[in-house]
């Protein structure tokens, strides 16, 4: 039963890292009228670059006190979103499955790969419509509307997505019952009875401090990090 599950979750990864990589370059070539070409070594070594510097940053966790220690805060999107920026919305997608892979070869999982599945798949959720509104007319603004936009449909889309399949495969996969899970939600916040209450009062601000923070840091960055790799968006 047991590898029955850990297959189809492996399936489930793997539909989401292709279809996002679908989206990403078909939005890329319908919506982007002037995405930029980059010599291949240069786009290798910017995406190693980027993907490297992120899966250390998700070393760095963050606990934050309205969460339960499951859900802490890394800072491994802002060199995605860079990249994203600097690349276009199928290369973020790449980088933020490869910052995935640095991460587990430098540290393994905890958490039955299921946070490590979430980390890429939220996180493609803001990276993506925020790469993708932000090219489609580079400027400050645009970026800013990106970046807010592209953490909103992440709240929106990291609550629905943990409370339909993240927690639940979490509890299948790490053999913890969903009563223990809510239990550890109860020490920090004990209005959570249910994976709906873990949802509303847990992840969704989580996603939002996650989204503000990172795009707070990422607009100054990016500003200058794109002259150091002579990126003239």
């Amino acid at each position: 039963m047991l590898v029955k599950e850990n297959l189809s979750f492996l399936l489930v990864c793997a539909a989401v890292f292709a279809g996002l990589t679908a989206l990403a370059l078909v939005a890329q070539k319908l919506l982007i009228r002037d995405m930029r070409k980059l010599p291949p070594a240069r786009y290798v070594a910017y995406m190693a670059m980027f993907a490297a510097l992120s899966g250390v940053l998700m070393l760095i966790e963050i606990p934050l006190f309205f969460a339960p220690n499951f859900y802490k805060l890394d800072l491994s999107e802002i060199p995605v979103l860079i990249c994203a920026f600097s690349m276009g919305p199928a290369a973020g997608v790449v980088c933020e499955f490869l910052k995935v892979v640095v991460k587990l070869l430098l540290k393994g999982t905890t958490t039955a790969f299921v946070g490590d599945f979430a980390n890429f798949a939220v996180g493609c959720s803001f990276v993506l419509p925020a790469s993708i509104i932000y090219h489609t007319h580079r400027t400050f603004k645009r970026a800013i509307v990106s970046l807010a936009a592209g953490g909103l449909i992440m709240t929106v889309f990291g609550s629905i997505f943990n409370a339909v399949y993240l927690i639940p495969a979490f509890s299948r996969l790490y053999r913890a019952p969903l009563e223990a899970i809510i239990a550890m939600a109860q020490e920090v916040n004990p209005r959570v009875t249910s994976v709906t209450g873990l949802v509303v009062m847990c992840v969704v601000p989580f996603n939002l401090v996650k989204a503000v923070v990172v795009s707070v840091i990422t607009v100054p960055l990016y500003k200058r990090v794109k002259k150091l790799i002579k990126m003239d968006a």
